[in-house]
């Protein structure tokens, strides 16, 4: 048995390293079926460098300009959109994949388990390609005893806690994108199509890094802080509003497995799971302003187990009795 495998690539002034991406796209030990690119409308030579890597490509490879800018996440449900493998890897402007990548994400979708989502680790590296010595899950502190859980079926529960699936790490089968897409503005693409494809039926983590995954200032989204000291400050810095704006994008979630409930294998998992973290949230951004009416309420939240199942635990434990929530809006 065999694949096709489309490769969603999505660019935007993306110049400086495009062209060290499409060459790691180009010397792979499996071939792309073809590579669908969106640009989202690039002002720095970006769409030279496609279109001179297009009419040289081992495979098929079509550039697709958008009339006006659509952000992120638009001109990725564009790409998904236009891609016709039946295995649809996802791909950021600024990687580097190694050679095996392909390859072991056809292998992953052949096993007998027949996953319908897999995503894997990365190596990070800086701005100018330097090893940081430290992998993409290292920094999001998913450790061994987390990614068996998530394999043996328990993504939705590690999902609804913190997003561990980084969209340029992950690859689905195509028949499930009517599902996910579109994919609201507000969200970010990786998160709302991993928890709702984690709802579809198995999602396997690759445990080895199948790509350098680089770290800078322009990135959307970057990889996770392991230093106590950075988590407590990028704890200090979410409150009431943040808590809100995840309470909104986790109702539309929702509302969307609500709507095709009969095509989500574990969509009743999902909700139940949706409507505990929402609950729990909305304790958090409510937590009154005295200390001693905030007390009780967080240990009421601790014998739930609320901090440990859709929070950090006892850093967050520590945040809320600390009354980091002093002024309503801490951003």
């Amino acid at each position: 048995m065999s694949l096709s495998i489309s490769i969603a690539l999505c660019t935007f002034n993306g110049g400086e390293f495009l062209p060290l991406q499409l060459k790691s796209i180009a010397d792979q030990d499996r071939l792309p079926d073809e590579l669908v690119i969106c640009d989202d409308g690039s002002l720095d030579g970006s769409l030279d460098i496609l279109h001179e890597f297009a009419r040289l490509a081992p495979f098929p490879v079509r550039v697709t300009k958008n009339e006006k800018t659509l952000g992120s996440t638009r001109n990725f449900n564009r790409a998904f959109s236009l891609c016709t493998g039946d295995v649809i890897v996802l791909g950021d402007q600024d990687d580097i994949w190694y050679p095996k990548k392909l390859a072991r994400i056809e292998n992953a979708f052949l096993r007998p388990c027949a996953p319908v989502a897999v995503f894997s680790d990365a190596d990070l590296i800086d701005h100018r390609g330097k090893q940081l010595g430290l992998s993409l899950w290292q920094s999001f502190s998913f450790g061994v005893r987390d990614q068996k859980r998530f394999a043996n079926g328990q993504a939705l529960n590690i999902l609804v806690k913190h997003p561990v699936v980084t969209g340029a790490t992950m690859a689905f089968h195509r028949k499930f994108v009517p599902l996910i897409s579109p994919i609201p503005p507000n969200h970010v693409h990786d998160n709302w199509s991993a928890f709702l494809l984690a709802a579809c039926g198995q999602f396997l983590p690759i445990a080895e890094s199948l790509m350098q995954y680089r770290c800078h200032q322009q990135q959307q989204i970057g990889p996770g802080r392991t230093r106590l000291r950075d988590r407590l400050a990028r704890a200090r810095s979410t409150g009431a509003n943040f808590y809100m704006e995840e309470i909104i994008r986790f109702r539309q979630v929702y509302e969307r497995l609500e709507q095709r409930r009969a095509d989500f294998p574990f969509g009743d998992g999902a909700l139940r799971e949706i409507k505990a973290k929402i609950s729990h949230r909305e304790h958090r951004a409510l937590l009154p302003r005295a200390s001693v009416s905030r007390f009780p309420k967080v240990i009421r939240e601790m014998l739930n187990g609320g901090y440990w199942r859709y929070s950090e635990g006892w850093e967050s434990v520590a945040k809320d009795v600390a009354g980091v929530f002093g002024k309503r809006n801490p951003h």
